[in-house]
């Protein structure tokens, strides 16, 4: 099977080539490069990984993400952050997308200027992404899933995926008010999910059996055509209590999954969103 990781986020070590934020959220030492994403996905059976531009090191500055999805071409694509403030915006896109391997663009609301998520720089945002075939991964908690909708709805011809499946909880239950608003946006034939959180939004050890059943309502609603799978690279930092191999084994093994249906969540629906049909 050629396995796909929706969700790597890439730190470099040289903080003067690459510098980070003020108070950057780093991965423990010898954790987090490319070579050790590579070394995991190696172990782990994994062909293809997306990498996603790390906010919390790096915030707006894509210098690091645009060189690595360069090097890695064969391998890899990039998901970017951009300031839907800023005038240069959309020119920037544009040259990430033309010459740095960039397939998508992150979106979230920004705390205190753009504390919303539908709002005039997003909107335009959106529509550059329509232009450029671009994906938008979708940053949000499930207050704000009624303006995705509103996006979903005017834009029907932009590829979505909703980040962590906006954040389910097992302490909130199978039957939560986020569990439900998702699987109502399902009626949207160009909104994906990425079943990233089984490992955090766990109050378990592995194999984290509280988020089953959210994670398999989620893949009911959505089919396996729309749902895929995310390691949340570096595990020792984002995820903490699961390996990435354990994290890839909740769905290769745990969940009771099909063969068609870990297909289509590993391998076909990734692959085919983010690199094109061929696997």
């Amino acid at each position: 099977m050629n396995i796909v990781d929706t969700h790597a986020h890439v730190y470099h070590a040289d903080e003067s080539l690459y510098p980070m934020v003020e108070e950057p959220s780093r991965p423990p030492k010898e954790t987090g490069s490319i070579e050790h994403l590579k070394s995991e996905m190696n172990e782990a059976g994994v062909r293809r990984a997306v990498l996603v531009q790390t906010g919390s090191a790096y915030k707006w500055d894509n210098r690091l993400l645009a060189d690595l999805c360069v090097e890695s071409r064969g391998w890899a694509v990039g998901v970017c952050s951009l300031d839907p403030s800023a005038a240069h915006t959309i020119e920037e896109l544009e040259r990430l997308s033309r010459e740095c391997n960039i397939k998508g663009l992150r979106v979230a609301p920004i705390g205190e200027t753009y504390p919303m998520f539908y709002h005039p720089g997003t909107t335009r945002i959106w529509e550059a992404a329509q232009r450029l075939g671009i994906v938008i991964c979708a940053h949000i908690r499930s207050s704000l899933l009624d303006q995705l909708s509103d996006l979903l709805a005017r834009f029907p011809d932009v590829q979505v995926v909703l980040d962590h499946s906006g954040y389910p909880m097992a302490k909130d239950g199978e039957g939560s008010e986020t569990v439900q608003a998702v699987c109502g946006l399902s009626r949207f034939r160009n909104l994906s999910l990425k079943l990233s959180f089984t490992v955090f939004g766990s109050d378990m050890d592995y194999p984290f059996t509280d988020t089953h059943a959210i994670a398999r309502s989620l893949i009911e609603a959505f089919t396996p055509e729309r749902c895929m799978w995310g390691s949340g690279f570096p595990c020792e930092h984002w995820l903490k209590k699961a390996t990435y191999a354990e994290h890839l084994a909740v769905f290769t093994q745990e969940l009771g999954l099909s063969e068609s249906e870990k297909r289509g969540i590993l391998e076909e629906t990734p692959n085919r969103i983010w690199f094109g049909t061929g696997l």
